[in-house]
């Protein structure tokens, strides 16, 4: 089968063309032929060497169909969608024509959506809707501000959020972008900056925080919060550095949640992928009641543009790739 495999970490010519053997199938396992799959800055990082884990052949979702399930766990032939479960961290991934996944990370998603639609919800969806409706436990009516909003996992979440009947303030650091959220269901829209409780009219009035900018402003997202109001880290637009000197009894706010969420659970005991509606959400897209559209598609030969275009930002939201 056809791969794009990680020859070496560094830049965009990392990334080479090959035929490498398909997957066997395996008890447990189920083999995918791969129809289209969504980019992750995940990815971007694993070419880099900058991950602990990288496989040979990245890519950590994919959606297409059932080729193999040993256990019968899926029926050969059905469409589904897989992410996590090592996929691309330390077995081979979705950058391929297939791959074999752990049955517990894979879940059927029977849809006529194009496959470049229900390429764009894996990932990013499962992800939005676990931090929303089981971190968050957010109910329509609720308040909720997003942090990051523009990324493509902070717009998945403003749709849901707002689709759920859920008022969204959407920050963002560029004023250009306060349009393209307001069209998308924001309330209003904020500049993003590290003491937005000091500014923000509604502090200590807000349910909920969707924190994807991070640990630089994690205690600022907790100080604008109710009593009883809950924060979800979820991501890392601000980057990684830890929390400098962090003493909860000086710098936290009381009486408040923080809870976070990472998608590398997916597919563990406490986290099964069947979890997440991933069906209702691709019928919600069907219905157009949400918009899952990618905002730029690529072909299987173009991986290394596409590599480039998500280097440089040019995304604009969730960008996907596509085989036929």
């Amino acid at each position: 089968m056809r791969a794009i495999v990680l020859e070496k970490f560094g830049g965009l010519d990392s990334l080479v063309y090959k035929d490498i053997p398909a997957p066997e199938p395996k008890a447990g396992q189920v083999v995918i032929q791969i129809e289209a799959f969504g980019l992750n800055h995940a990815e971007l990082h694993m070419r880099r060497g900058e991950w602990a884990e990288a496989a040979p052949v990245s890519g950590i979702e994919c959606v297409g169909l059932v080729k193999s399930s040993p256990g019968g766990e899926f029926p050969v032939g059905a469409k589904v969608a897989a992410l996590m479960g090592g996929l691309g961290r330390t077995i081979n991934g979705s950058y391929a024509e297939y791959t074999r996944a752990p049955a517990s990370n894979v879940a059927l998603i029977e849809s006529d959506l194009p496959w470049a639609e229900l390429a764009a919800i894996p990932e990013t969806y499962a992800t939005a809707w676990t931090c929303l409706f089981r971190n968050l436990e957010i109910e329509s009516g609720q308040l909720l501000v997003i942090r990051g909003a523009t990324s493509s996992f902070g717009q998945a979440a403003l749709k849901m959020a707002v689709n759920a009947g859920v008022r969204v303030i959407a920050t963002t650091r560029n004023r250009d972008r306060f349009s393209k959220l307001e069209k998308l269901g924001a309330e209003r829209c904020e500049i993003e900056r590290r003491d937005l409780s000091k500014h923000i009219a509604e502090a200590k009035k807000i349910d909920a925080v969707l924190d994807l900018v991070g640990n630089s402003v994690m205690l600022d997202s907790l100080a604008m919060l109710r009593r009883g109001g809950r924060s979800c880290l979820a991501g890392w637009l601000g980057g990684l550095d830890p929390i400098p000197d962090f003493n909860p009894l000086l710098q936290m706010a009381s009486g408040v949640y923080l809870t976070f969420f990472g998608s590398f659970v997916f597919g563990t005991p406490g986290f099964p992928l069947s979890d997440v509606p991933l069906q209702q959400i691709a019928a919600d897209a069907v219905a157009r009641r949400l918009d899952v559209k990618p905002a730029r598609i690529f072909k299987f030969d173009e991986i290394r543009e596409a590599h480039r275009a998500m280097e440089a930002n040019q995304a604009g939201g969730k960008m996907v790739v596509v085989h036929h």
